[in-house]
């Protein structure tokens, strides 16, 4: 489903407990591994920030950052498989990144599958550099684990 940029109906919205049964939708279709009710809920409890990309109808994306001293960590970043493609996850970041400015933040942080090519790709052209690896980070199939690379921006 294709949803032009000047829609008028598209807004942020902060991620509450009364959304989370549409966003573990959205998560359990855009992943292999989703998170689970409960990492979304202990963000929640964390308050951590979470913010919703909204149609009138749908959700078509969202972000969980954790704030640091100087630095953001985004821990979840997921664009509905329907908007995928579509340059959301770039209009995430660049709500992400304004808010992380926002919060005096110096640098944004996240790890990524080294095997999620088209995500690496996104990050790479926004303005993010790789700056390691962890091993073994990520839970993948038949209980192996997969390495995340590590990416920074200096905001």
């Amino acid at each position: 489903m294709f949803l032009a940029r000047n829609d008028d109906s598209l807004q942020f919205l902060p991620l509450t407990e009364a959304r989370l049964d549409e966003v573990l939708r959205v998560e359990q279709q855009a992943h292999d591994h989703p998170w689970t009710r409960r990492h979304f809920a202990d963000t929640l409890v964390a308050s951590y920030q979470g913010q919703l990309l909204c149609s009138a109808d749908d959700i078509l994306g969202y972000f969980v950052a954790m704030r640091g001293v100087d630095e953001v960590h985004l821990l979840n970043i997921t664009v509905a498989p329907a908007y995928q493609r579509q340059g959301w996850g770039r209009m995430l970041l660049d709500a992400l990144v304004i808010w992380a400015r926002a919060q005096g933040a110096q640098w944004l942080w996240l790890e990524a599958r080294v095997s999620n090519l088209r995500a690496l790709h996104v990050y790479e052209s926004f303005g993010l550099k790789r700056v390691g690896e962890r091993k073994n980070y990520y839970p993948a199939a038949l209980g192996r684990r997969e390495h995340a690379v590590v990416m920074s921006l200096k905001l």
